[in-house]
């Protein structure tokens, strides 16, 4: 069987990622007709279909997810070697890909990135901002940043954060209008700020005190999908109702006045933010220079905490 060149798995992986030819040769600055015979090629060489394709949508087939499946980790590492390869020891380069959600990325472009990009020029930083888990060595991607207890137990875990608190939060506005909840069942009776995740399901509200937890049915005018705290915070500004957001991220509006924290006995706490990455692959250069601004800033981050 004839060998798959590297430019034909290039041109494979960004069809499979934008799900379109167009888009794809935009991307890699080809021609829409070329990246179609180029994968003509492909297919006739694996003696495969690896694309179901209409006038209106572009699929991968069963053999065609199965590929990807394990070649967007092989390129992705090849990537990395090259980029290893072609730079000066005093001069480190490539592309670190790590997932986030909104609340993992704004700690590290506060805190951590501005410092790192300015010492290693070279080196660039793609952020894929996503609230969903994803499977990083599945996606090829380096690394990933979520709550330490979520973490699978085969990842080198470096946690930056300390324990996250979820407080209930609301604008004196709102409470002038409706009254202060003082006990956990007196939410059931107020406006709340609802998260839904994209499979349908309502973030629960559990609190908790001194080992003892309460679930509290809530209902409210707003929902938002995707489940973005940032937008909750926002929503609690603008007085439209109680949000259940984390601590760290309200409280200078509590500080100012600006929002009112509730039931401050009843706010559960869970371990923090970790920065993520394989344990049994080689940690890329440039990787391995993140990884080491992250863990230098955590210390002082969660030993001051």
């Amino acid at each position: 069987m004839a060998q798959a060149g590297l430019s034909e798995l290039t041109a494979f992986i960004a069809i499979a990622e934008h799900r379109s030819f167009r888009a794809a040769s935009r991307v890699l600055g080809m021609s829409p007709s070329a990246l179609s015979h180029a994968m003509r090629s492909l297919e006739a060489k694996l003696s495969v279909r690896l694309f179901n394709r209409t006038t209106r949508s572009v699929a991968l087939t069963a053999a065609g997810e199965q590929l990807l499946h394990r070649v967007r980790p092989a390129m992705a590492d090849l990537e990395q070697a090259l980029d290893e390869a072609a730079s000066a020891r005093n001069r480190p380069s490539g592309t670190i890909r790590i997932s986030t959600s909104d609340m993992g990325a704004i700690p590290l472009m506060r805190h951590v990135l501005p410092d790192f990009l300015e010492r290693y020029p070279d080196i660039r930083v793609e952020l894929m901002v996503d609230p969903r888990f994803v499977d990083i060595v599945a996606n090829g991607l380096d690394a990933g940043v979520r709550l330490h207890d979520d973490v699978p137990k085969d990842m080198i875990a470096v946690r930056f954060q300390p324990n996250m608190v979820l407080a209930f939060v609301a604008s004196p506005d709102y409470l002038q209008r409706y009254g202060t909840p003082h006990e956990p069942h007196e939410l059931a009776h107020h406006r709340c700020i609802r998260l839904r995740f994209e499979n349908g399901a309502l973030l629960e509200w559990e609190l908790t005190r001194h080992g003892t937890s309460a679930h509290v049915e809530i209902d409210g005018p707003l929902t938002l999908v995707r489940g973005n705290p940032l937008l909750a915070i926002e929503a609690a500004l603008a007085g439209l109702g109680i949000a259940w957001v984390p601590l760290n991220h309200v409280s200078e509006h509590v500080e100012r006045g600006r929002l009112v924290q509730l039931l401050p006995e009843w706010s559960p706490a869970f371990a923090g933010l970790s920065l993520y990455y394989p344990a049994n692959r080689h940690l890329p250069a440039a990787l391995a220079l993140f990884v080491e601004a992250v863990r230098n800033w955590s210390v002082d981050t969660i030993d001051t905490a």
